[in-house]
Protein backbone atom coordinates (compact mmCIF):
# COMPACT_ATOMS: atom_id res chain seq x y z
CA UNK A 1 0.00 0.00 0.00
CA UNK A 2 1.34 3.45 -0.91
CA UNK A 3 0.43 5.80 2.05
CA UNK A 4 -1.39 8.87 0.31
CA UNK A 5 -1.71 12.33 2.20
CA UNK A 6 -4.38 14.59 1.59
CA UNK A 7 -5.00 18.27 2.64
CA UNK A 8 -8.36 17.22 4.95
CA UNK A 9 -9.25 21.19 4.20
CA UNK A 10 -8.33 21.26 0.28
CA UNK A 11 -11.29 22.28 -1.59
CA UNK A 12 -11.17 19.06 -3.82
CA UNK A 13 -10.39 16.57 -0.89
CA UNK A 14 -13.15 14.50 -1.66
CA UNK A 15 -12.52 14.31 -5.48
CA UNK A 16 -9.18 13.14 -4.35
CA UNK A 17 -10.01 10.65 -2.34
CA UNK A 18 -12.42 9.19 -4.61
CA UNK A 19 -9.94 8.84 -6.95
CA UNK A 20 -7.22 7.23 -5.14
CA UNK A 21 -10.17 4.74 -3.66
CA UNK A 22 -11.12 3.92 -7.38
CA UNK A 23 -7.65 2.95 -8.21
CA UNK A 24 -6.70 1.19 -5.25
CA UNK A 25 -3.79 0.18 -2.95
CA UNK A 26 -3.49 3.42 -1.15
CA UNK A 27 -3.62 3.79 2.16
CA UNK A 28 -5.47 7.36 2.58
CA UNK A 29 -4.73 9.62 5.41
CA UNK A 30 -6.46 13.04 5.79
CA UNK A 31 -3.92 14.95 7.38
CA UNK A 32 -4.10 18.80 8.10
CA UNK A 33 -1.45 21.08 6.14
CA UNK A 34 0.35 21.99 9.35
CA UNK A 35 1.42 18.02 10.41
CA UNK A 36 1.94 17.38 6.36
CA UNK A 37 5.93 17.16 7.05
CA UNK A 38 5.52 15.15 10.07
CA UNK A 39 3.21 12.79 8.40
CA UNK A 40 5.68 11.95 5.45
CA UNK A 41 8.58 11.52 7.88
CA UNK A 42 6.90 9.17 9.93
CA UNK A 43 5.94 6.91 6.35
CA UNK A 44 9.25 7.43 5.45
CA UNK A 45 10.12 5.56 8.71
CA UNK A 46 7.87 3.13 8.80
CA UNK A 47 9.79 1.98 5.55
CA UNK A 48 7.96 3.37 2.93
CA UNK A 49 9.65 3.47 -0.68
CA UNK A 50 6.75 5.82 -2.36
CA UNK A 51 4.81 8.21 -1.08
CA UNK A 52 1.95 10.19 -2.25
CA UNK A 53 0.79 14.12 -1.58
CA UNK A 54 -2.20 15.46 -2.89
CA UNK A 55 -2.20 19.04 -2.83
CA UNK A 56 -1.04 22.67 -4.63
CA UNK A 57 2.87 23.59 -5.21
CA UNK A 58 3.15 24.69 -1.53
CA UNK A 59 2.33 20.98 0.03
CA UNK A 60 4.27 19.44 -2.82
CA UNK A 61 7.54 21.66 -2.00
CA UNK A 62 6.78 21.11 1.96
CA UNK A 63 6.64 17.20 1.25
CA UNK A 64 9.59 17.40 -0.55
CA UNK A 65 11.73 18.81 1.77
CA UNK A 66 11.35 15.93 3.74
CA UNK A 67 11.49 13.28 1.23
CA UNK A 68 14.45 14.89 -1.07
CA UNK A 69 17.57 13.74 -0.59
CA UNK A 70 16.51 10.21 -0.13
CA UNK A 71 15.64 7.05 -2.45
CA UNK A 72 11.80 7.91 -1.95
CA UNK A 73 10.02 8.50 -4.69
CA UNK A 74 7.33 10.98 -4.37
CA UNK A 75 3.94 10.75 -6.24
CA UNK A 76 1.58 13.70 -6.63
CA UNK A 77 -1.82 13.98 -7.12
CA UNK A 78 -2.34 18.03 -8.37
CA UNK A 79 -4.97 19.21 -6.36
CA UNK A 80 -4.03 23.06 -6.46
CA UNK A 81 -4.98 26.14 -8.55
CA UNK A 82 -2.21 26.28 -10.83
CA UNK A 83 0.10 22.99 -10.40
CA UNK A 84 3.44 24.35 -11.87
CA UNK A 85 5.66 20.63 -11.22
CA UNK A 86 2.64 18.86 -12.46
CA UNK A 87 2.39 20.67 -15.39
CA UNK A 88 6.11 20.87 -16.09
CA UNK A 89 6.47 17.16 -15.83
CA UNK A 90 3.34 16.60 -18.07
CA UNK A 91 0.92 14.80 -15.14
CA UNK A 92 -2.21 14.27 -15.47
CA UNK A 93 -4.36 16.95 -14.35
CA UNK A 94 -7.56 14.47 -14.10
CA UNK A 95 -7.70 13.41 -10.32
CA UNK A 96 -8.25 9.56 -11.32
CA UNK A 97 -5.85 9.42 -14.57
CA UNK A 98 -2.98 11.08 -11.81
CA UNK A 99 -3.34 8.27 -9.32
CA UNK A 100 -2.80 5.77 -12.01
CA UNK A 101 0.41 7.20 -12.83
CA UNK A 102 1.25 7.49 -9.07
CA UNK A 103 0.73 3.66 -8.49
CA UNK A 104 2.08 2.33 -11.80
CA UNK A 105 4.58 5.12 -12.97
CA UNK A 106 8.43 5.34 -13.05
CA UNK A 107 10.44 7.77 -10.83
CA UNK A 108 12.67 10.56 -12.64
CA UNK A 109 15.55 12.70 -10.45
CA UNK A 110 13.97 16.21 -10.41
CA UNK A 111 16.31 19.34 -9.75
CA UNK A 112 14.96 21.67 -7.08
CA UNK A 113 16.60 24.58 -5.00
CA UNK A 114 16.77 25.74 -1.51
CA UNK A 115 16.87 29.63 0.42
CA UNK A 116 18.54 29.60 3.31
CA UNK A 117 18.09 25.69 3.24
CA UNK A 118 14.51 25.36 2.72
CA UNK A 119 13.71 23.59 -0.38
CA UNK A 120 11.58 24.66 -2.97
CA UNK A 121 10.85 23.07 -6.50
CA UNK A 122 9.31 25.91 -8.79
CA UNK A 123 9.94 29.91 -7.95
CA UNK A 124 10.36 32.38 -5.06
CA UNK A 125 10.30 35.51 -5.37
CA UNK A 126 10.72 38.99 -3.41
CA UNK A 127 9.36 42.14 -3.63
CA UNK A 128 6.22 42.71 -5.13
CA UNK A 129 4.54 39.54 -5.79
CA UNK A 130 4.49 39.18 -1.73
CA UNK A 131 2.00 42.17 -1.55
CA UNK A 132 0.14 40.88 -4.53
CA UNK A 133 -0.95 37.32 -2.13
CA UNK A 134 -1.56 39.23 0.38
CA UNK A 135 -3.81 41.50 -1.47
CA UNK A 136 -5.40 38.45 -3.04
CA UNK A 137 -5.90 36.11 -0.18
CA UNK A 138 -7.91 38.67 1.90
CA UNK A 139 -10.14 39.60 -1.53
CA UNK A 140 -9.70 36.04 -2.48
CA UNK A 141 -12.46 35.06 0.97
CA UNK A 142 -15.38 37.29 -0.83
CA UNK A 143 -14.95 37.15 -4.26
CA UNK A 144 -12.86 33.98 -5.45
CA UNK A 145 -9.50 33.86 -6.15
CA UNK A 146 -9.42 34.50 -10.15
CA UNK A 147 -11.27 37.83 -9.38
CA UNK A 148 -9.42 38.33 -6.31
CA UNK A 149 -5.90 38.20 -8.55
CA UNK A 150 -7.13 40.79 -10.92
CA UNK A 151 -8.39 43.56 -8.47
CA UNK A 152 -5.05 42.93 -5.99
CA UNK A 153 -3.34 43.44 -9.33
CA UNK A 154 -4.93 46.60 -10.42
CA UNK A 155 -4.33 47.34 -6.84
CA UNK A 156 -0.79 47.21 -6.90
CA UNK A 157 -0.19 48.59 -9.65
CA UNK A 158 -1.68 51.62 -8.31
CA UNK A 159 0.37 52.31 -6.08
CA UNK A 160 4.17 50.01 -6.44
CA UNK A 161 6.26 49.57 -3.95
CA UNK A 162 9.87 48.85 -4.73
CA UNK A 163 12.98 48.38 -2.45
CA UNK A 164 16.97 48.77 -2.39
CA UNK A 165 18.22 44.76 -2.91
CA UNK A 166 21.84 43.74 -3.62
CA UNK A 167 22.10 40.85 -5.44
CA UNK A 168 25.48 38.81 -5.24
CA UNK A 169 25.91 36.43 -8.50
CA UNK A 170 29.09 34.41 -9.08
CA UNK A 171 31.01 36.91 -6.29
CA UNK A 172 29.97 39.95 -8.56
CA UNK A 173 27.70 42.27 -6.26
CA UNK A 174 25.21 44.26 -8.15
CA UNK A 175 22.67 46.98 -6.50
CA UNK A 176 19.41 47.35 -7.88
CA UNK A 177 15.79 49.52 -6.66
CA UNK A 178 13.43 46.93 -8.06
CA UNK A 179 9.84 46.10 -7.18
CA UNK A 180 10.41 42.64 -7.72
CA UNK A 181 12.95 39.68 -7.94
CA UNK A 182 12.26 36.02 -9.23
CA UNK A 183 14.14 33.01 -8.84
CA UNK A 184 13.46 29.99 -11.03
CA UNK A 185 14.11 26.57 -10.64
CA UNK A 186 15.86 25.64 -14.53
CA UNK A 187 16.18 28.05 -17.34
CA UNK A 188 12.97 30.44 -17.78
CA UNK A 189 11.75 32.10 -20.84
CA UNK A 190 12.78 35.44 -21.37
CA UNK A 191 10.79 36.01 -24.76
CA UNK A 192 7.45 36.31 -25.39
CA UNK A 193 4.43 34.76 -25.01
CA UNK A 194 6.19 32.43 -22.70
CA UNK A 195 7.94 35.14 -20.02
CA UNK A 196 8.93 32.76 -17.11
CA UNK A 197 7.89 29.36 -18.07
CA UNK A 198 10.00 26.66 -17.82
CA UNK A 199 11.91 25.99 -21.18
CA UNK A 200 11.85 21.91 -22.25
CA UNK A 201 14.89 20.35 -21.90
CA UNK A 202 16.71 23.94 -20.63
CA UNK A 203 19.66 24.19 -18.87
CA UNK A 204 19.86 23.61 -15.38
CA UNK A 205 20.63 25.88 -12.44
CA UNK A 206 18.63 28.74 -10.95
CA UNK A 207 17.39 31.53 -13.20
CA UNK A 208 17.35 34.87 -11.34
CA UNK A 209 15.16 37.60 -12.83
CA UNK A 210 15.62 41.32 -11.60
CA UNK A 211 13.29 44.05 -12.49
CA UNK A 212 14.55 47.48 -13.48
CA UNK A 213 13.27 50.29 -11.57
CA UNK A 214 12.36 52.40 -14.60
CA UNK A 215 10.68 49.78 -16.25
CA UNK A 216 7.20 50.65 -15.28
CA UNK A 217 4.10 49.05 -14.15
CA UNK A 218 4.23 47.51 -17.34
CA UNK A 219 6.74 45.53 -16.78
CA UNK A 220 6.00 44.72 -13.19
CA UNK A 221 2.72 43.13 -14.20
CA UNK A 222 4.69 40.73 -16.40
CA UNK A 223 7.04 40.32 -13.56
CA UNK A 224 3.99 39.57 -11.41
CA UNK A 225 2.95 37.18 -13.94
CA UNK A 226 6.57 34.93 -14.26
CA UNK A 227 5.87 34.39 -10.45
CA UNK A 228 2.27 33.76 -10.52
CA UNK A 229 1.37 31.77 -13.37
CA UNK A 230 4.23 30.55 -15.22
CA UNK A 231 3.03 32.70 -17.29
CA UNK A 232 0.04 33.37 -19.52
CA UNK A 233 0.49 35.14 -22.93
CA UNK A 234 2.06 38.88 -22.84
CA UNK A 235 2.15 41.60 -24.90
CA UNK A 236 5.34 43.28 -24.22
CA UNK A 237 9.06 42.52 -22.90
CA UNK A 238 9.82 44.12 -20.15
CA UNK A 239 13.22 45.64 -18.91
CA UNK A 240 15.20 42.33 -16.72
CA UNK A 241 17.83 41.31 -16.31
CA UNK A 242 18.54 37.83 -16.00
CA UNK A 243 21.19 35.29 -14.79
CA UNK A 244 21.66 31.48 -14.88
CA UNK A 245 23.36 30.63 -12.10
CA UNK A 246 24.51 28.19 -9.02
CA UNK A 247 23.66 30.32 -6.65
CA UNK A 248 23.24 33.68 -5.37
CA UNK A 249 22.37 35.85 -2.49
CA UNK A 250 19.92 38.56 -2.23
CA UNK A 251 20.04 41.56 0.90
CA UNK A 252 17.03 42.81 2.09
CA UNK A 253 16.03 44.31 5.50
CA UNK A 254 12.23 42.44 4.77
CA UNK A 255 11.32 38.83 5.75
CA UNK A 256 8.45 38.07 3.67
CA UNK A 257 9.34 36.08 0.50
CA UNK A 258 7.20 33.56 -1.61
CA UNK A 259 8.10 30.29 -1.67
CA UNK A 260 6.13 28.46 -4.41
CA UNK A 261 3.46 30.60 -4.28
CA UNK A 262 3.16 30.57 -0.25
CA UNK A 263 4.69 33.43 1.85
CA UNK A 264 7.20 32.55 4.08
CA UNK A 265 9.13 34.38 6.32
CA UNK A 266 12.96 33.76 6.80
CA UNK A 267 15.93 35.88 8.20
CA UNK A 268 18.05 37.87 5.58
CA UNK A 269 20.41 37.42 3.87
CA UNK A 270 18.33 35.07 1.29
CA UNK A 271 20.93 32.54 0.67
CA UNK A 272 20.23 30.65 -2.77
CA UNK A 273 21.60 27.46 -4.06
CA UNK A 274 20.90 25.48 -6.81
CA UNK A 275 20.30 21.05 -5.87
CA UNK A 276 20.37 19.15 -8.28
CA UNK A 277 18.34 15.79 -8.61
CA UNK A 278 17.06 16.27 -5.03
CA UNK A 279 13.75 14.73 -5.37
CA UNK A 280 12.70 11.24 -7.19
CA UNK A 281 8.85 12.11 -8.78
CA UNK A 282 6.44 9.40 -10.20
CA UNK A 283 5.76 10.21 -13.85
CA UNK A 284 3.98 8.38 -16.52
Amino acid sequence: MIPAFINSRAGNAEEARAALQAVGDFDIRDVPAATLVQHVKSAIADGARRILVAGGDGSIGSAAGAIGGTAIEMAILPCGTLNHLARDLSLPLDLEEAARVAKTGRSVPVDAAAVNNRIFLNTSSVGAYVSFVRARERLERRVGYHIGSIVAGVQLLVHMPTFRVTVEVEHVTREYITPLVFIGVGERELRLPTLGARVPGGKTGLHVMVVRRRSGARAVALGLAAAARGVEAVSRTPALDAFLVDSCRIERRARSLSIDGEIVKLPPPLRYRHVPAHLRVVVP
